[in-house]
């Protein structure tokens, strides 16, 4: 019997046996084609035996069973990750306006904004990371604060 006599005459058989064990398909199709894949690689040896469907259908239920396996291992993993958390509200109005209106400050003006306010340094810890003045800062903050108050004024956000 030739390889393609042996394909054509088992295929469909083997297929429906492995179909009944997934339960899918697809996957009894594409375990039967890839035990098929291996016989032909082994044909000389295969070709040889007494019965060579047995060692497809063999190599097709090992297939099978070893991706059930794998199946069920990746299941037991998804099953001891932590419960999805729920969905968080996107940013605010106010918060997007202010991340907007920050993006128009000048870098060392957003740095200092944001060190002070966010990170809370003091201004001495901001000059001595910046390698500026006290006075630098504090004028970098005024003039921030001032630009962020006319901007958040004139997108009426301050006032809403």
């Amino acid at each position: 019997m030739t390889f393609d006599e042996l394909y054509a005459a088992h295929y469909g058989d083997l297929t429906v046996q492995l179909y009944a064990y997934f339960g899918d398909r697809q996957e009894a199709q594409d375990v039967v084609q890839e035990a098929f894949c291996r016989a032909l690689a082994r044909w000389r040896t295969v070709s040889g035996y007494d019965d060579p469907v047995s060692w497809v259908r063999r190599v097709a239920w090992n297939l099978a069973v070893s991706r059930w396996r794998r199946g069920r291992t990746a299941l037991n993993f998804l099953r001891r990750q932590r419960p999805l958390e729920g969905q968080v509200e996107g940013p605010s109005p106010e918060r997007v306006a202010l991340v907007a209106a920050l993006s128009t400050l000048p870098p060392a003006q957003r740095r200092a904004m944001v060190l002070h306010y966010l990170a809370d340094m003091t201004i001495a810890e901001i000059a001595d990371r910046e390698g500026v003045a006290e006075g630098t800062v504090k004028s970098w903050l005024h003039r921030a604060r001032t630009a962020l108050a006319t901007r958040l004024d004139t997108e009426g956000v301050r006032n809403a």
